[in-house]
Formats: structure tokens, sequence, C-alpha cells
């Protein structure tokens, strides 16, 4: 199991934001009412799926500023992605 495999790269993009989504939601919580309308299930679905949509945009700009796919810097990338993205969601609903 390498780095550089795509699979592998995948995968762990995924979870990053799936993990970046969930915390998010778990610590800012969301209004009574939005959960109300929404739904408790469905808000924490879509923030992970903001997450891992993050996830992958910080990703691919590391990979975009020619940082080698092997090492640690794009992962850290798709993490911070993932906040900024899920920040500016969070953002904008309110």
């Amino acid at each position: 199991m390498r780095l550089s495999d795509p699979v592998v790269s995948f995968i762990l993009v995924v979870l990053i934001g799936i993990v970046a989504g969930w915390a998010i939601e778990r610590f800012m919580r969301t209004t009574w009412l939005t959960k109300q309308i929404a739904g408790a299930r469905r808000v924490l679905l879509t923030s992970a799926l903001v997450g891992v949509a993050g996830s992958f945009i910080g990703f691919h700009l590391a990979l975009l500023a020619s940082v080698p796919r092997g090492s640690v810097v794009p992962l850290v990338a798709a993490a911070i992605g993932a906040i900024v993205v899920l920040w500016a969601w969070r953002m904008v609903k309110i």
C-alpha cells in the first residue's frame, strides 16, 4: 500500500472529507430549526458530501501545484480544502 497508488489516494481523500464533514457538524452544530426541517441525518450526510468535495478540490489543487503524488502534502491540502469548503458552505447557508 503506497500513497502514490491512485486507489489508496482516492480512499484517503474520501475518508478525509467524511471525517472533516462529521467533525465540523459535530463541533459547529446546526440550529434546531434546520434539524427539524431537513432532519438530523440529512444534515450530517450533506456535511460529509461537502467535505468530500472540498477534499477533492484541495487534493487536486496540490497536484496542480506540482507537489509529488506520493508525499503527504496532497493529503494535508485535502484536509485544508475540506475545512475551507465546509466553512464557506456554512457561511453561505447562514
